[in-house]
């Protein structure tokens, strides 16, 4: 769409492109909401089915057993949130500051634009690749690794100097630029269950929307202020590589963490 939206904003007005890209969307997601997203998954829909014969009556009892307001004071729930803010922090900056920052060093609009279009084409093969790994490797690995090479990005960004070097760094980026998102709630499931996923990660993806906003701001704050765009483009590496070191220290089940809080709960 990046480069779609460029030629419509060169042909057209932005006004125009706007509004058009707003009927678009409309159109896309209501009926994809009305007719296609359910509710009514069976049980144990989202486990593998060596997962489901795992499973026991002490686990489903101290599940069951957690509260919301505890769950969120866990760790694991903060070090998931932290990489969301992260990932949010990134997204939003490449969003609203990457063609923009692209020009600034020198590109073309039309090659800034293909730049940041191939990260979303890459990230369609990128995010089957991270979906059909994440059932057969460990979660946490793979976000802690989607994190880091994202993170590698954002400094590849900044120091690109030609067509050839910025279409691979971003063709490297788009492989791991969408699998944060579904990794992490799927993360929650396992530590916490599928009982309070819902609740607990829209608690999560505040912070992810929170950090997109401080982003959109710092980009421009930043360049206005010290004329360059590494204040905010490096900010977003450093919180990745932060979300990666953090991923790494998730628990790959919730079964031992869950225990303890048994005891205090009423």
């Amino acid at each position: 769409m990046t480069p779609v939206l460029t030629l419509s904003i060169h042909w057209l007005r932005w006004q125009t492109t706007l509004i058009g890209y707003a009927i678009v969307f409309a159109v896309v997601t209501v009926p994809a909401a009305l007719f296609i997203m359910r509710d009514d998954a069976p049980p144990n829909a989202d486990l593998l089915p060596e997962q489901i014969s795992a499973q026991n009556a002490a686990t489903t009892k101290v599940r069951e057993s957690l509260r919301f307001s505890a769950a969120v004071r866990t760790a694991p729930f903060l070090k998931i949130a932290l990489g969301l803010f992260a990932c949010g922090f990134s997204m939003n900056l490449l969003g609203a500051h990457g063609v923009p920052m692209l020009m600034d060093h020198g590109f073309d609009a039309m090659t800034s634009s293909l730049g940041i279009g191939i990260i979303g084409f890459v990230a369609i093969l990128g995010t089957l690749i991270l979906g059909r790994l994440s059932d057969r490797m460990p979660r946490r690995n793979i976000l802690a690794a989607i994190y880091f090479i994202r993170g590698l990005g954002f400094f590849a960004l900044l120091l690109v100097g030609s067509r050839g070097e910025l279409y691979i760094a971003t063709a490297a980026a788009g492989m791991v630029w969408a699998g944060s998102i579904a990794i992490s709630s799927a993360l929650l499931a396992d530590i916490y269950g599928v009982r309070l996923v819902g609740v607990l990660y829209g608690t999560a993806y505040l912070g992810h929307q929170v950090a997109g906003m401080i982003s959109t701001w710092l980009g421009g704050w930043g360049f206005e202020q010290f004329g360059t765009h590494w204040v905010a483009f490096g900010s977003a590496a450093v919180l990745l590589l932060l979300g990666a070191a953090v991923s790494l220290r998730l628990p790959l089940t919730g079964f031992t963490l869950m225990a303890p809080t048994m005891v205090s709960e009423p």
